[in-house]
């Protein structure tokens, strides 16, 4: 019987401290001192370039707007997935209901490191483990542009999910596996600028892999696929292979890509569908440079065959 009672009191014991050391390591992590000094002040002419090439208005703009009600950023699109249905915020000037009342400092932790002025962690449907790979300078330009917006009242509705996704503390986990600053695709030594600067578009701001690239069963980005390919975040569909080998863009040349992204037309008259409408709009607003380098970036990318199942003829 004593050992017995031995064995359960150091299961309750080791039980204890791996609770205490998973609360330890899922705490939230700000910005250091010297990561908050390298902000600057910000600059909302550049800004506006980092607003449309990190995609703000497909996600929290309301459903349906066009125009400049883009700009009006109350949130309320309904994004469903396997974890659950994630509602991006109102992220408008308003200052009870949306980031009017933030500061830099506050904006910059929620991108680099995906934690709330309370101090919450951020459910990563918000791409900061993309927005963790950019500049602190082009962060405070972002949040220069943010300010001119328009505030709008109303708060958008709370996120849908079950246990244990429910438990924001949990993604401190999550982060310790999936969060860096790290580049995805290690370029050769003398790469040309401009694929250093699509990749920095690609994998940064543009967050092009989160929904391009397969993910694992925690939701983690598989970055040995990364961008080739995956099942819709919504379960249905697919979204295409963008690597070299992908058949979508195989046959395309970096002018071909560039052009894409700007007028919405493939090189066979075709025009963007789907959710990638979105996306042209804001790639669109992109200078030539920006186009031209992610085309460039594109091309540069190792071949990967698809990352998602076969579909059925017909599917």
């Amino acid at each position: 019987m004593s050992r017995l009672k031995k064995l359960v009191g150091t299961v309750i014991v080791l039980g204890v401290a791996g609770a205490v050391a998973g609360w330890a390591l899922s705490a939230p992590v700000r910005l250091d001192a010297q990561a908050v000094a390298r902000l600057g002040p910000g600059d909302a002419a550049r800004g506006k370039r980092i607003f449309y090439a990190g995609g703000c208005t497909s996600c929290h703009s309301r459903p349906g707007a066009e125009g400049d009600a883009r700009l009006q950023l109350a949130g309320g699109l309904e994004l469903k997935t396997p974890f659950g249905t994630f509602v991006p915020p109102n992220i408008s000037q308003d200052q009870k209901d949306g980031i009017g009342a933030w500061s830099e400092q506050d904006f910059a932790n929620a991108m680099l490191k995906g934690v709330s002025p309370s101090g919450e962690h951020f459910y990563p449907a918000f791409p900061y483990a993309s927005y963790a790979r950019m500049k602190p300078a082009d962060i405070a330009d972002l949040y220069a542009f943010m300010k001119t917006l328009p505030a709008v009242a109303g708060k958008a509705p709370d996120h849908r999910l079950s246990f244990p996704f429910s438990i924001r503390r949990g993604i401190g986990l999550w982060k310790l596996l999936y969060l860096s600053p790290e580049p995805v695709i290690a370029l050769p030594d003398g790469a040309p600028d401009k694929v250093l600067a699509g990749r920095y578009l690609v994998e940064g701001p543009g967050h092009c892999g989160e929904c391009h690239t397969p993910r694992d069963f925690a939701g983690g980005i598989e970055k040995g696929e990364w961008l080739a390919g995956a099942v819709a975040a919504e379960g249905s569909g697919v979204v295409p292979n963008i690597t070299p080998d992908g058949k979508s863009i195989k046959d395309w040349s970096e002018a071909d890509i560039a052009n894409y992204l700007e007028t919405g037309f493939t090189p066979d008259f075709d025009s963007v569908g789907g959710s990638m409408v979105e996306v042209q709009r804001n790639m669109a607003q992109l200078t030539p440079d920006d186009r031209a380098a992610i085309a460039a970036y594109l091309k540069a990318v190792p071949p990967r065959p698809n990352g998602y199942p076969a579909r059925k003829p017909g599917s």
